[in-house]
């Protein structure tokens, strides 16, 4: 996931520390909620080079607040110099990392070695913030630390599903219950005009160095779909034969389809005639008005071409997501309240009371269901200028042969996405809450 900041001036007030000091908290303490179902066998697993072990990730992100902020102080101590090389992920600037295909041949540190570092640097990190002496580059760092944790959070509930869908007895993660709703109706495609539009972070509040500098586009005419593609619109892709015909294929995608043996979304499988998936609730029935998930690029832009469709761009999808509504469910408000991390459909109610208004036809699933892939490769926009330094490598060298995506998921912390928030994926990857919005041009 990417990563960097453009943020306001903070001040060193005592209510202002106070309020860092709690999200603080909030944020490391939510991790360990993440964790706290799993047994230490299941935090050890590396079950694909993309994924991480949840004891990894905990590390990691504790690494970092080590790393960037507490090292430059004078009474640094590191609590243990060989975590710079088994927890550093990427930063070369940094020094040598430990293999990300390997991580789950760590068997050291233990997970409770790991909770013991957390509490170290947490003790100390709370104490800077506490005692008032935050210089306005540190304040930016913890800000940074916060975002890059609520990353590794979304990536945490993704890695830990992909592990235990590896297991052949299908343990659930949760006992939550997945939300069944009465379904809305069927899609609609909703207008939008032409013209010199503007996207990109506008400067204000916290924003990786990615989303930045706003600048000016210009958009043909286009239609967005007002929701996802479900399930049982993507199984129709697939009973008309959507993966045995290269016709809706990208090359590079017929080939992918072929090398792996692709005929459905990851997770789904067929059982007695009818389909099934993976969820961290365990296997469950297709739920036909659930959005689609799990599809990789190459998927998503196969079925819009099945669809008569295409996908949006990243400017057309902005500029689509100003005329939504709020429906989405994140990661944090569906544990806190008992159920699975899984996006849900389109309540009736809320279709009902979008269609009550006159003014504007608002999209829905717009934030806190899917990761909705665009057709916009990742790449800077004009303009653009890393972070000096190591935390310069946090976006910027990542910029090739990826696309973006745009949204956020029920897998995402709430508070953690904004319009302007890219994400970005190789288009053969799959194991993160991704899902597809269709667009046209205007006819």
């Amino acid at each position: 996931m990417s990563n960097q900041v453009i943020t306001t001036r903070q001040t060193d007030e005592p209510a202002r520390r106070l309020e860092l000091a709690e999200r603080y908290r909030n944020v490391r303490e939510f991790s360990e909620t993440i964790a706290a179902p799993l047994a230490p066998e299941d935090c050890v697993i590396q079950s694909m080079p993309d994924v991480s072990p949840t004891r990894w990730h905990l590390a990691h992100t504790t690494w970092f607040f080590e790393t960037f902020l507490l090292k430059e102080r004078p009474d640094f101590e590191p609590y243990d110099p060989s975590f710079d090389f088994l927890f550093n992920s990427y930063y070369n600037t940094l020094g040598e990392q430990f293999p990300r295909h390997r991580r789950g041949l760590l068997s050291r540190p233990t997970v409770d070695q790991v909770l013991q570092f957390r509490k170290h640097v947490d003790q100390r990190v709370l104490a800077c913030i506490e005692l008032g002496s935050l210089t306005d580059r540190e304040w930016m760092i913890i800000e940074i630390g916060l975002n890059h944790e609520q990353q590794h959070q979304e990536l945490m509930l993704t890695d830990i599903k992909h592990v235990l869908s590896c297991n052949p007895l299908a343990p659930r993660y949760s006992d939550g219950a997945i939300a069944k709703i009465p379904a809305a109706g069927a899609s609609r495609l909703v207008h939008f005009p032409g013209g010199l539009r503007s996207i990109g972070h506008e400067g204000q509040g916290f924003a990786y160095d990615n989303e930045s500098p706003r600048h000016q586009v210009f958009l043909n005419p286009f239609d967005i779909s007002n929701r996802l593609a479900t399930c049982g619109e993507f199984l129709q892709f697939i009973n008309d034969g959507g993966y045995q015909h290269p016709q809706w294929w990208l090359s590079a995608g017929w080939q992918t389809v072929r090398e792996e043996a692709w005929n459905a979304p990851l997770y789904w499988q067929r059982k007695d005639d009818r389909w099934w998936q993976f969820t961290l609730a365990g296997m469950q029935p297709i739920d036909l008005d659930a959005p689609v998930c799990h599809v990789s690029y190459f998927e998503a832009d196969a079925y819009a071409r099945w669809a008569g469709a295409r996908l949006p761009t990243e400017a057309e999808w902005e500029i689509a997501s100003s005329q939504a509504i709020n429906d989405g469910r994140f990661a944090d408000q569906l544990i806190r309240s008992g159920h699975t991390v899984h996006p849900s459909p389109i309540a009736a109610q809320v279709e009902q009371e979008a269609g009550s208004r006159q003014d504007f036809d608002p999209l829905k699933q717009v934030v806190g269901s899917c990761w909705q892939w665009t057709q916009s490769p990742y790449v800077a926009f004009p303009g653009y200028s890393p972070e000096e330094g190591a935390l310069g490598e946090y976006n910027g060298k990542f910029m090739c042969g990826q696309y973006v995506l745009r949204g956020g998921s029920c897998a995402t912390p709430s508070g953690h996405v904004r319009p302007t928030y890219r994400n970005f994926f190789p288009p053969e990857a799959r194991w993160q809450f991704s899902g597809i919005r269709l667009a046209r041009d205007s006819r």
